[in-house]
């Protein structure tokens, strides 16, 4: 049966309005990825500013490094000259007494302090090279000092670890001269945990197992 001409009109313009519908969605879909495409673009633009800013500090850290310099003297008359020679790199100049002496660190865990380890570097240096990268570095532990010595070491230790407010755990590590005095360089108060760390060594000659000495750590971990 034949259609009238009325009602095929009819279905003409339904479907040009459809197709003309959905052309409208779909381009406005399209603008909707355009902007969301220039904001990704302006994301991306904004981060490479910023690494480039990073690299520049980055380089700029390294030059400085590099050009950093630790002056070892024993004539009081070489401290000005240390001093300038310092200055050339950096605004600010540390002056610190050279303490010389046997190495050692102490491990505080909890209100224990963990067996001493005895450190020996090559000419006696410990520095970032022998510390992290050379072979000849040895560390003794026990520590091989006399246990009344050793006790006094840890006692004072945990003293100390008390005074800069440390809570538990951490690492001291300190010069006994030769005098039998001895004296703290710093306090670690976030000591390297892998196998080959001096924490770990430290609780392994206490029998302590790497597994058992990250429980403890956790056990006393806490704020306020």
């Amino acid at each position: 049966m034949p259609s009238s001409p009325w009602s095929s009109a009819t279905g003409r313009a339904e479907a040009e309005e459809d197709v003309r519908r959905r052309l409208g969605e779909q381009r406005a879909q399209v603008r909707e990825w355009e902007q969301q495409l220039q904001a990704h673009a302006q994301t991306l633009r904004s981060l490479e500013g910023e690494r480039t800013a990073l690299e520049g500090e980055l380089a700029s850290l390294r030059e400085r490094a590099a050009g950093a310099t630790a002056h070892r003297t024993t004539l009081q008359g070489e401290l000005a000259g240390a001093y300038e020679l310092a200055a050339r790199h950096d605004d600010l100049v540390l002056v610190e007494e050279y303490v010389t002496g046997m190495e050692l660190t102490a491990s505080v865990l909890g209100r224990r302090v963990l067996p001493l380890i005895r450190i020996e570097a090559p000419q006696g240096n410990y520095d970032y090279h022998n510390k992290y990268f050379s072979d000849e570095t040895k560390y003794y532990c026990p520590s091989g000092i006399a246990a009344a010595m050793e006790d006094e070491i840890g006692s004072v230790s945990l003293r100390a670890f008390d005074v800069v407010g440390c809570s538990g755990w951490g690492r001291l590590d300190l010069i006994l001269k030769d005098d039998g005095s001895f004296s703290f360089l710093e306090v670690n108060t976030s000591p390297g945990m892998t196998g080959h760390s001096l924490v770990p060594m430290a609780a392994r000659q206490a029998g302590m197992a790497f597994a058992d000495l990250c429980v403890e750590i956790l056990r006393g971990a806490h704020v306020g």
